[in-house]
């Protein structure tokens, strides 16, 4: 727009900008693409000449986010703007880092932080800089954020976890969510409130005694300042030192051990203490403490005391060392035991505790260990780096069914735990379980002598079911034998390796009709390209609508239903005509 436009010309040229473009026959769409354009090149010029509300009003209804943030961080939009802009937006974060450019509009933007999304208010601290994605070395540098804003913002970001610290009841409809994800002490783990608490660590002393949000700080340094010390001193290393790797002793701890000591009376969760549905809130609670001692081992002999008395107490008001009977369709029931064994491992220092948490390993169902037929890929992935990739210790790792082994290892390392109770979850174990605490697990030497002397059975094997290729099957005097020993395995029972089983035995040139009818259906029909199925499915149903009919309803194989093989599928059809009739 010329700049020796009269003002008096102002009010005529705004008007016409901001009004729709129309001809004799209506709206026009490409006149009023083109006005668009000329009021968005215009609106800097425009917003600077132009002091009268009203028409700033209808020049601002006009400008975008991104445009009005930048007009605010030039000083040509200001707080008296702000109720017109308001009328048509919410607040965003660049409206207000625009405005607190000015040392006069501090107060003004800070006023405008409760009307902003919770999880958008560290945003005005986290793009500060408008510029960062366009910056260039002629680009004048950013200014400080204000201490006022900075502190608003840190204020801002905490109120929410300080006021759950005095409320933790789970919030309306938390019973809904699915068990796996629920998890109220996440509540504590506010990426925005760490952000903010990131920015400062020359302010955590002080922030860490704070009246009103010194637990909140507390909580947040326990579960996260030193994950973010190590990535961070790892990216640095990377970075300086490409390809050399950081070790544990070369890393300084990001809390000093006063500070930790500062952080002590929250290290237990003390506010979680009395969460309802003990059960379950014992478990977590003992879970979140057990991260933290993991991600900080100072801690377990700076409060050795204090992380007993809390896991004996979560374990007796939780009831944790009363096992329940595993219920169908309980999928993550096997996780939970093995992570309350590590937990109990690391945290407790009562015997009766460790034993029992040891029982509680004895009587989980043991792993089904598969190793499958030879393979060109695997070979060549395998080729030169991992040749031993067959062994049973090895193969037990490939599902993570080595969990239950490497738990025991971590309470037979707890100078607590009863020897016998130790022994006798090692005479339940896997022979392949066996062989990784032989040749992975660290621990005591009464331990590693206890293991290997465990009694093997001459006729027992290494417990892995091997899954051989059809040539090896060839030189065998009864292949479909050995077919059907692969069905009849326990390993066709584990979710992770029946599927194996099954691809193996329909892959073979040596399987029979035999052997399919007694594969999931889902197996035969949906996965594999097999022409003897298909040979049966058309003896079978033949020129039968109804059994077609039949065998198109049947195929929608649900996960959560009961799995039926590909014979007891076949049966189903020679009822349809029946059902047919009498409905």
């Amino acid at each position: 727009m010329s700049e020796d436009l009269p003002k008096e010309a102002l009010r005529t040229v705004i008007e016409a900008l901001c009004a729709p473009a129309t001809t004799p026959h209506g709206f026009d769409p490409q006149a009023d693409r083109w006005r668009e354009e000329a009021l968005k090149a215009a609106l800097p010029t425009l917003l600077t000449r132009t002091s009268a509300k009203r028409l700033r009003s209808r020049l601002l209804v006009h400008g975008d986010d991104k445009t009005l943030a930048a007009l605010a961080a030039e000083g040509t939009v200001t707080a008296a703007d702000v109720p017109a802009i308001l009328r048509t937006r919410r607040v965003w974060a660049g409206l207000i880092c625009g405005l607190a450019r000015h040392p006069g509009q501090v107060e003004a933007a800070i006023a405008l932080l409760p009307r902003l999304p919770g999880h958008e208010v560290e945003q005005v601290v986290r793009d500060w800089d408008l510029d960062h994605y366009t910056r260039t070395e002629e680009t004048a540098p950013v200014p400080p954020v204000p201490q006022a804003l900075f502190d608003a913002v840190m204020e801002a970001c905490l109120t929410p976890l300080a006021a759950y610290l005095l409320h933790p009841e789970p919030e309306e409809g938390w019973e809904t969510v699915s068990a796996f994800s629920k998890d109220w002490s996440l509540e504590l783990g506010s990426n925005s409130a760490w952000a903010m608490l990131a920015r400062c660590p020359e302010r955590w002393a002080e922030l860490a005694a704070h009246p009103t949000y010194g637990a909140v700080v507390q909580h947040l340094l326990l579960d996260h300042a030193e994950t973010q010390g190590r990535e961070d001193a790892r990216l640095h290393a990377a970075g300086s030192y490409p390809g050399e790797e950081l070790l544990a002793e070369d890393l300084t701890p990001a809390v000093g051990e006063d500070l930790l000591l500062d952080c002590l009376p929250a290290l237990c969760l003390p506010e979680l203490a009395e969460l309802p549905n003990p059960q379950v809130t014992a478990r977590r609670t003992l879970h979140h403490i057990a991260h933290r001692v993991h991600n900080n081992p100072r801690l377990a002999d700076l409060a050795a005391e204090q992380l007993h008395a809390a896991a004996d107490a979560l374990a007796t008001r939780g009831q944790l060392l009363n096992l329940p009977e595993k219920q169908a369709g309980d999928h993550e029931f096997d996780s939970r035991v093995l992570r309350l064994a590590e937990d109990v491992a690391l945290l407790s220092a009562n015997p009766d505790h460790l034993a029992g948490v040891c029982a509680q390993l004895a009587l989980l169902d043991q792993p089904a260990v598969v190793s499958p037929a030879p393979s060109r890929t695997l070979i060549r992935v395998n080729d030169g780096v991992d040749p031993d990739h067959d062994r049973p210790a090895r193969l037990l790792e490939r599902h993570s069914d080595h969990r239950r082994a490497e738990a025991l290892a971590s309470l037979a390392a707890n100078p607590h735990t009863p020897r016998a109770a130790v022994s006798d979850v090692l005479h339940r174990l896997h022979p392949a379980e066996l062989a990784w605490i032989a040749e992975k697990a660290g621990g005591p030497d009464w331990f590693l002598d206890m293991t290997a002397a465990v009694p093997v059975t001459e006729d027992e094997d290494d417990g892995v079911l091997r899954l051989v290729s059809d040539d090896e099957l060839d030189k065998h005097p009864d292949p479909a034998a050995v077919l059907q020993s692969w069905l009849e395995s326990p390993a066709t029972g584990e979710i992770l390796s029946r599927s194996e089983v099954y691809r193996a035995v329909v892959a073979s040139r040596h399987h029979t009709a035999e052997h399919l009818l007694q594969i999931p259906a889902d197996e035969i029909l949906s996965r594999h390209e097999n022409k003897l199925a298909l040979k049966i499915l058309l003896d079978h149903c033949g020129r039968s609508t109804d059994r077609w009919a039949a065998l198109a309803a049947a195929m929608t194989f649900d996960y959560d239903e009961k799995k039926i093989t590909f014979g007891e599928l076949l049966d189903s059809l020679d009822d349809a005509p029946a059902r047919a009739q009498t409905s």
